[in-house]
């Protein structure tokens, strides 16, 4: 069977394995080719040959895991993420495989490890990544994050200074913008001391906040605005956090330069076309632009909430 190279290969020549060996023979180029000429051209072919193999060997089994945080349940975030992910390897060629943690404190322990190769998480877990593992953002959404704290519309509780004492639903004890930030600014600005739920998404936030079960909970802006309206109406914001730059998709070192920029070119581009805008509204980042570290992020080391993390054991 002939192995046939592209056109692209060797100046746009088509190389046969039938053709080598005439080549070699001096059938193609006359008798009196010489052993160097020889030589030097079963080289190059051979190389060639080299080059095309590891080329589809790297293309066809190199894949590249694709970490977000699960702020949403499993269920929810394969069916925003995937379609986003199929798009972006076919247009690319190559290979993602979405994986979501079961809570965000093992989203946490997976990123601190350097297991993911790119993940989508929040602004500090962007520090943290790069503290542990030097992974840097590529892109993140132009809209600002803020975090929200919601009490029920028809409820008591009517500002953060009524919350004193009282028991507050967190997505997470590190989810940046709803809970680690949140936290921090009720004890260090207002002196409001609260008693912290966890109960793992914004979703079930909302959820216990309208039960009764806790005085108020906390979110981010982009979340309660994706809620469905029979539960956006029951709760108002009482509180409202300085904005910040929003979830970044990371990158970790070990990946090459030319994946990570084709990645996130792609990404961008797909604010282009109505598909791709589509795909970007599904998945809250609707004007996604080039993120920087030092811009976007390094001010948030600054804000001294370091000793607001925690670690939760399940």
């Amino acid at each position: 069977m002939e192995m046939d190279i592209g056109p692209s290969a060797l100046g746009g020549c088509r190389i046969t394995r039938q053709h080598r060996r005439e080549l070699l023979n001096g059938r193609l180029m006359g008798k009196k080719m010489t052993h160097l000429v020889k030589s030097i051209l079963g080289s190059l072919c051979g190389a060639v040959l080299m080059i095309a193999t590891n080329n589809a060997t790297a293309q066809g089994n190199r894949i590249y895991s694709f970490a977000v945080v699960p702020q949403y349940s499993a269920t929810e975030l394969h069916k925003e993420w995937t379609p986003v992910l199929q798009r972006i390897s076919r247009d690319t060629g190559i290979a993602l495989e979405l994986r979501i943690a079961a809570s965000i404190p093992k989203f946490e322990a997976e990123f601190l490890k350097g297991t993911p190769d790119f993940a989508y998480m929040n602004p500090y877990h962007a520090v943290m990544a790069k503290q542990a593992h030097a992974y840097l953002p590529i892109l993140r959404d132009s809209q600002p994050l803020s975090g929200i704290l919601l009490a029920r519309r028809d409820g008591a509780y009517q500002s953060i200074r009524d919350l004193n004492g009282q028991t507050i639903a967190f997505p997470a004890p590190n989810a940046f913008g709803a809970s680690l930030y949140m936290r921090a600014l009720l004890a260090e600005d207002a002196g409001i001391k609260i008693e912290p739920r966890y109960v793992k998404t914004h979703s079930n936030v909302y959820r216990h906040v309208i039960r009764k079960d806790v005085a108020a909970g906390g979110s981010v802006n982009a979340a309660f605005n994706d809620e469905v309206p029979e539960v956006r109406e029951q709760l108002r914001i009482i509180y409202q956090t300085p904005e910040v730059a929003s979830h970044p998709v990371v990158v970790h070192p070990r990946v090459p330069h030319a994946v990570s920029k084709a990645i996130a070119e792609i990404f961008l581009a797909l604010g282009k076309d109505e598909g791709g805008r589509a795909l970007l509204k599904d998945i809250r980042t609707p004007r996604p632009v080039a993120a920087n570290y030092e811009r976007d992020y390094l001010p948030l080391e600054k804000l001294n909430i370091r000793k607001y993390l925690m670690t939760e054991k399940e």
